[in-house]
């Protein structure tokens, strides 16, 4: 591990990437061991490369990336609350792994400047800072290992987040979110609100539907209206953020 932490810095010493490798020891706190794994998790799909024949972009690194980060940080939570419950820990886990958190950390830790993005899909990609994030965490997984993730997180991710208990007291207004996103990009939103019979004990359940541009986009349940209407926004704005080519219909629908 010396001798390769040695060399790794002799490497950054005499490259001729020597300010990408300066640039992601920064960023990572870590000594890279293949620079092209970090080219790549910084390049957009608008910016795709070719290399024998194959397109390049970060978007393969991001899905890793997603299951790496959903997996440690899931450690961290179940190891550091030993008596919460399942939801518990899985809200925790969502309100830290969510794009406005993860957009919040690239900013933080000044990686945005590093991605290759075109104009054009700058101003129309409010995530562009997190998924990034997600395709770093893939490279690093793929240089040095899970337990290099582990430290990624802890070391650069949470502090910006604040302490776990801090997260996980935070209240999320989904819907006031919906509601943003929809008027920033010029959006017709609509909810719908039936109330139903709920389980055993008689209480109501109220069933909340999200329309985009007239067209059914979500739905969830609750035992309030407000509850009902939380969950299906929150159904919306993952949906929104997984799916883009469903966003790209929702604007062609709108002009």
């Amino acid at each position: 591990m010396i001798v390769r932490n040695i060399r790794n810095r002799i490497k950054l010493l005499f490259s001729a990437e020597k300010k990408l490798y300066s640039s992601l020891l920064n960023l990572t706190g870590f000594c890279t061991n293949r620079i092209e794994l970090y080219k790549i998790a910084l390049t957009h799909k608008s910016q795709t490369m070719r290399q024998k024949g194959r397109s390049l972009n970060n978007e393969r690194l991001e899905f890793l990336g997603d299951a790496v980060l959903e997996t440690v940080v899931s450690d961290i939570v179940f190891r550091h609350f030993p008596k919460k419950s399942e939801g518990f820990l899985t809200n925790l886990r969502s309100r830290i792994v969510r794009r406005e958190s993860l957009n919040k950390v690239a900013e933080s830790i000044g990686l945005t400047p590093y991605i290759s993005v075109s104009n054009n899909s700058t101003s129309h990609n409010s995530y562009l800072g997190g998924n990034a994030l997600e395709a770093l965490i893939g490279a690093i997984y793929l240089d040095l290992g899970f337990r290099a993730c582990q430290q990624f997180v802890v070391r650069k991710v949470l502090p910006v987040l604040g302490s776990l208990k801090q997260i996980s007291e935070e209240e999320v207004n989904f819907k006031s979110k919906l509601v943003e996103w929809c008027q920033k990009n010029h959006i017709k939103l609509e909810y719908t609100l039936k109330q139903r019979e709920g389980t055993d004990d008689n209480a109501p359940l109220f069933v909340s539907k999200v329309l985009l541009e007239n067209s059914m986009a979500g739905s969830g349940t609750g035992y309030s209206k407000k509850e009902a209407h939380q969950n299906a926004s929150k159904e919306v704005l993952a949906l929104l953020r997984r799916k883009p080519k469903y966003v790209q219909t929702i604007m062609k629908k709108r002009d």
